[in-house]
């Protein structure tokens, strides 16, 4: 009856439109409140608060900090100019450089809803330039953006490794490590049915029209400009917080200290208008502005030259370099994840000031204020949810479930499966850290006592909930990609099925395969 009326109240709260903090502090009080009375609520303080000040969870509003701070840089935009001259020509090589740049991108910002933000506004509409019907480019972005919480660092893992403590030994380490290779195989799953979807022009490695009558763009990833407009175009992105993430959305005004994402230049005056490489256009809405791209023209690096790969590369190494000091520290031993994202943020506020000095002084408390606003999110969401966990503890609710389950099966295989169908049936209303809170107090117990180590628990809980961000109805990925794509959201529930299908197929083996999750952290020693 109990599970009853905490379960019930919640889907009719989250029903009734309420968002889903609120609706689990009020599920919770609700049961609280029918078993012991009102004098029963002084419990809630006392549970929300040390919640919030846990140590472990002091690296969260670090790598906010981080993330945030690498959108005002540019490191997004850098990123994908290395990652077009290396694929760009092939075919298929866009679906291939928008992956790639969410995975480096994911290794940065530990959050999806922040990937797609920061690398949509520059492929979402290159993608669609490129032959791709708008609502595939939107859900290949949105997709590639689900691996911002299982590539480390992730702040889903560092609430899987506080929340499930206390059934298990898992370090936040480990998790960090054993993300690596269930992140590449969900990149290689996402670039397979990137294969599969129909384009309305199949030669896509070729110059397509700017949309300004016949004139062609040149240059690498170049925008269709305004009549006038001579030497390329920036998008500029400015972040808001959302409940949990750092996300975006797009916006045509300069100078206003919002992000500044450069599209790689179109050429500059004078140039012809002619083009022997791979060129995509990036789609219209764009403002003129002076860029830092790579030149085409007089005095520029020929496209697709050695010399060209190596500009990119060195203007990407400081984004490049944050994962690698970030894992590399934290495996050697040099610093704890917690300290590992103060690390983050500050190397990362040293290339925005020093190295790209596309950050200014006067940025910095808009910077600040906005990291402290997404933290204030997550955190009031790890609060009340950590009070709906405590009474699902207290009531017993946990261990009836977990009696139950085991009551009419103790096979490891179908228990699994169950909880995957229910995973991702939640992970499309709940987001990652709600539903952490929710189930890992009722599905690890089940999970150990048959077998399943809780490394394997931690990766595939975290996919199965990564893939809810982009399956519809509330899928928070989808809402940014199609405010950046500006498409319906219903047309984007159609277009992201070949991606949802093939994820669901990596999470099987993700699930089943052990070894994919473990192999990593074994062979480093990482306990």
């Amino acid at each position: 009856m109990i599970t009853l009326l905490l379960f019930g109240s919640f889907f009719l709260f989250l029903a009734l439109g309420i968002p889903v903090a609120f609706a689990l502090g009020l599920s919770a009080v609700t049961v609280l409140i029918t078993t012991d009375g009102l004098q029963v609520l002084d419990v809630v303080p006392s549970v929300m608060f040390p919640s919030m000040s846990s140590g472990t969870l002091l690296a969260i509003p670090f790598f906010v900090l981080a993330g945030i701070v690498m959108q005002y840089t540019g490191i997004s935009q850098r990123l994908v100019d290395l990652a077009f001259l290396v694929f760009g020509r092939f075919s298929h090589g866009l679906a291939a450089v928008t992956i790639i740049s969410a995975f480096f991108f994911s290794a940065i910002s530990g959050s999806g809803p922040a990937t797609v933000a920061a690398i949509g506004a520059i492929l979402i509409p290159a993608l669609i330039r490129n032959g791709y019907q708008k609502k595939h480019a939107v859900s290949l972005v949105a997709a590639s953006g689900s691996m911002g919480i299982v590539v480390p660092p992730s702040i889903a893992f560092i609430i899987f490794a506080v929340v499930a403590s206390e059934f298990g030994s898992i370090s936040i380490t480990r998790l960090f490590i054993a993300g690596i290779v269930p992140g590449v195989i969900m990149a290689v799953a996402f670039f397979i049915a990137a294969l599969f979807v129909p384009r309305v022009r199949e030669l896509a490695g070729l110059p397509v029209k700017s949309g300004q009558g016949t004139k062609r763009n040149t240059g690498l990833l170049a925008t269709g400009t305004a009549p006038g407009a001579t030497n390329g175009a920036e998008a500029v992105v400015s972040s808001t917080s959302t409940a949990g993430s750092s996300t975006g959305s797009s916006s045509t005004a300069a100078g206003n200290g919002a992000t500044k994402t450069r599209l790689l230049k179109a050429g500059t005056a004078g140039t012809s208008s002619s083009t022997n490489g791979p060129a995509t256009s990036a789609g219209a809405g764009a403002t003129t502005g002076d860029g830092t791209g790579i030149k085409s023209g007089t005095g520029a690096h020929a496209e697709g030259s050695f010399g060209e790969f190596l500009a990119a590369l060195v203007k990407a190494i400081p984004g490049l370099l944050i994962p690698v000091i970030i894992l590399g520290g934290i495996y050697g031993g040099i610093f704890t994840p917690t300290e590992a994202g103060a690390v983050a943020s500050v190397f990362a506020l040293l290339v925005g000031l020093f190295v790209y000095r596309e950050l200014k002084l006067p940025d910095l408390p808009k910077v600040f204020l906005e990291s402290g606003v997404s933290t204030a999110v997550i955190m009031f969401i790890v609060g009340v949810a950590s009070l709906f966990s405590y009474v699902i503890t207290v009531e017993g609710i946990a261990d009836t479930v977990s009696a139950a389950v085991l009551g009419v099966t103790d096979n490891k295989f179908l228990i699994l499966a169950v909880i995957t169908i229910i995973l991702l049936i939640v992970g499309a209303f709940v987001d990652a850290i709600s539903a952490f809170y929710l189930f890992i107090p009722i599905l690890v117990p089940i999970l150990l006592e048959v077998g399943v180590d809780m490394t394997t628990i931690g990766v595939f809980m975290t996919v199965n909930l990564a893939i809810g961000l982009f399956t519809p109805p509330v899928g928070l990925n989808l809402y940014v990609g199609a405010g950046i794509g500006k498409v319906r959201l219903e047309e984007v529930v159609r277009g992201v099925m070949p991606f949802l299908i093939c994820a669901i197929i990596a999470l099987l083996l993700i699930t089943y395969i052990p070894a994919i999750s473990n192999w990593l952290p074994d062979l480093l020693g990482v306990g």
